[in-house]
């Protein structure tokens, strides 16, 4: 049960507006803020380099919170500034050649599948979309039946950034481990609103942000590489934090997953996303889905009686960001007129998952995403004012 007075109070921002963004950004904890202003004021007061040194166990800690947050070891983690970052840290490492498949979702994330278009560029490597089930998510059945011996990588937004969907990921990951597949999953705005455990997902590689749902700073994110793979992958890029020149025509990697780090980093960051996985576990990772995944079933039905609303979500399983769009009213002005009563919600376009977009034909469509420190007087606030604005 998540004390939602002790969370709204933990929340600056919840005295300001009404903030129903998370999955563009969620509001930050007193925690989180705390600990990325002190190491600031920690490296104006005596050196970043000398800040770094001191707080070196702290730093290091951050890796072990994150590690716990999705039950990994702390050696198969690397933070870096961004989910894309890590995404692609593990996407660009793969020695992908001509002819070799890609397998992907319908309603794979734009910045993920423009990836794959440019190393199919490069490589000569073919992306295949795996058939959705009658409910809009991807299907594992199908997955299955594409398999053979070309398929060298399956990727998978495990939520989408818009529709709701929760995707079968552990399925998924359940057939990838059966063939011995590669299984790249992007967690982007699954961390932070529900349980994550990569080893009941069967994922190779997790990515994630720190600025959606886990509440952290904006400019942190992670990667997760399963141990076991560790010995056969290379980055893309290396330097001297992820390698140690042994000699002059050799280099040797680092053991663990931070050898995708550069030696450069946002330490005060770093230890941001730690405090904002400390904290989502603190509240508890099933409390927090409950409550945000309820919020987001409330809006849906009270959307859906108001004349003139569409809502675009899908699965069997919808999570907590609702879409929906009006048929007078464009989702960028619905979005902007809320945004001046003080309520923050997005509008996504349909290039943002061109794929899924052109099958549904979706239009530009309001995204709106609680969060459990969402106040049920917030959630009649927003429906307030839709209706106002609709009417």
């Amino acid at each position: 049960m998540i004390d939602l007075e002790t969370v709204r109070a933990d929340t600056p921002g919840t005295a300001h507006r009404v903030h129903l963004n998370n999955a563009g950004a969620g509001l930050m904890p007193r925690a989180v803020l705390d600990t990325v202003k002190d190491h600031l004021d920690l490296e104006a007061q005596i050196g970043g380099y000398e800040a770094k040194a001191r707080e070196d166990d702290r730093i290091l800690g951050a890796y072990a919170s994150v590690a716990r947050l999705i039950g990994a070891d702390v050696s198969e983690v690397a933070l870096g500034e961004n989910a894309t970052v890590a995404w692609q840290w593990a996407f660009f490492a793969q020695d992908l050649k001509e002819g070799d498949r890609i397998l992907t979702a319908q309603a794979e994330y734009a910045a993920n599948y423009i990836a794959y278009l440019q190393m199919a560029k490069r490589t000569g490597c073919v992306i295949d979309v795996i058939p959705s089930d009658a409910s809009g998510a991807t299907d594992p059945q199908a997955l299955e039946a594409m398999i053979d011996d070309r398929v060298k990588l399956i990727s998978l937004t495990w939520i989408p950034t818009n529709g709701g969907l929760v995707n079968p990921a552990a399925e998924v990951g359940a057939v990838a481990r059966s063939h011995g597949i590669p299984f790249l999953l992007d967690a982007c705005q699954a961390v932070g609103q529900m349980p994550v455990d990569v080893e009941a997902l069967g994922c190779d590689y997790l990515s994630a942000t720190g600025r959606k749902f886990l509440r952290g700073p904006r400019g942190s994110g992670f990667l997760y590489v399963r141990k076991e793979g560790l010995k056969d992958i290379e980055p893309y890029m290396l330097d001297l934090f992820g390698a140690t020149w042994t000699a002059p025509d050799r280099y040797e990697m680092r053991p663990d997953a931070r050898r995708f780090e550069s030696w450069e980093s946002a330490f005060a960051l770093h230890l941001g996303l730690g405090a904002a996985a400390d904290y989502a576990m603190d509240v508890g990772l099933d409390a927090i889905r409950t409550r945000a995944f309820g919020l987001a079933e409330r809006l849906r039905t009270e959307l859906d009686k108001i004349e003139g609303v569409t809502l675009r979500d899908i699965g069997a399983e919808r999570c907590a960001i609702v879409t929906f769009s009006h048929d007078r009213v464009e989702a960028a002005d619905i979005a902007s007129a809320l945004r001046e009563r003080d309520i923050n919600v997005s509008a996504s376009r349909p290039a943002s998952t061109l794929l899924d977009a052109t099958a549904r034909s979706l239009p530009h469509i309001v995204r709106v995403s609680p969060h459990y420190y969402n106040s049920d007087d917030e959630i009649e606030t927003f429906l307030r004012e839709v209706r106002r604005l609709l009417s």
